[in-house]
């Protein structure tokens, strides 16, 4: 049986164009998920964006070459999920947020984590400083060099998890990899081990949970590193910003964290542990 999608969008979040709760639960009957958990999107940070590199259909305010996504309207949301949970009574649905550098806002984050119940809550790092504001991967490989943002990145997922408990789950830890400039050549793991490990086992130590994200490259030597870095849970994310892309990967992605010795829950929507 497939596990959770435990990180998945909708109309809600402000850049799933295609995002429809109820499409996607019908979608997650069809597959035989068990369950689904809509972590919608919470991002505070004006970033820097190229021109024409912002699609206009994203939901925010732009002003001149910067942009702040806009707010996630938590009551009515909500009102979503119970819908859902209503039209389809066997599948579970979760309710969630995605916070984006929730050590940079701790007030907007407590706001929104103070409205309404939430049961999964993830943490994400979508940029990094950059002047006056913060611009994302794509926008930071125009503007430095590719293997500089990628330990930039992974120095910072450090800084977020010691600075902030108010997440569960960290979220795709690779995810400047998959914007990886072609001009840089093939993205070698391996040259990045040490700022990974580190940032793994800065997690760890917290107890916290790793998403292994199937929307990215999901390379296995990331989970090896987290169970040797004392890392204990992983759970199951496809990303999904439509229903089509709902459980995109996820019985890959659960052959591959078997082969490292985690193993499910007893309930198909727990997560998944090392034993003993």
């Amino acid at each position: 049986m497939l596990p959770l999608d435990g990180h998945v969008h909708s109309e809600w979040s402000w850049d799933a164009f295609a995002g429809d709760m109820e499409a996607t639960c019908a979608r997650a009957v069809e597959l035989g998920l068990p369950a689904v958990a809509f972590t919608e999107h919470v991002d505070h940070t004006r970033w820097l964006v190229s021109e024409g590199a912002l699609d206009p259909r994203a939901r925010g305010d732009h002003k001149g070459d910067t942009f702040v996504p806009g707010p996630l309207a938590v009551e009515s949301y909500l009102g979503t999920v119970e819908r859902c949970r209503d039209r389809f009574p066997g599948l579970t649905v979760l309710s969630g947020v995605e916070l984006g550098e929730p050590h940079w806002h701790a007030e907007a984050v407590a706001r929104v984590l103070a409205a309404g119940p939430l049961d999964r809550v993830l943490g994400s790092l979508h940029s990094l400083p950059e002047g006056a504001y913060a611009a994302e991967p794509p926008e930071l490989y125009r503007r430095r060099d590719a293997a500089e943002v990628v330990r930039s990145y992974l120095a910072e997922l450090a800084v977020m998890v010691a600075q902030t408990e108010t997440f569960e789950v960290l979220a795709h830890l690779d995810y400047p990899l998959r914007h990886w400039p072609t001009a840089a050549g093939p993205f070698e793991v391996g040259a990045f081990e040490d700022a990974f490990r580190h940032a793994l086992r800065t997690l760890a130590g917290t107890g916290r949970v790793l998403e292994v994200n199937t929307k990215g490259p999901m390379l296995p030597e990331l989970v090896g590193w987290w169970r040797e870095e004392g890392g204990r849970v992983v759970t199951f994310g496809s990303d999904a910003h439509e229903p089509a892309a709902l459980g995109h990967r996820l019985g890959e992605a659960v052959a591959m964290v078997e082969s490292f010795g985690f193993r499910p829950g007893r309930h198909p929507y727990d997560r998944w542990t090392l034993p003993g």
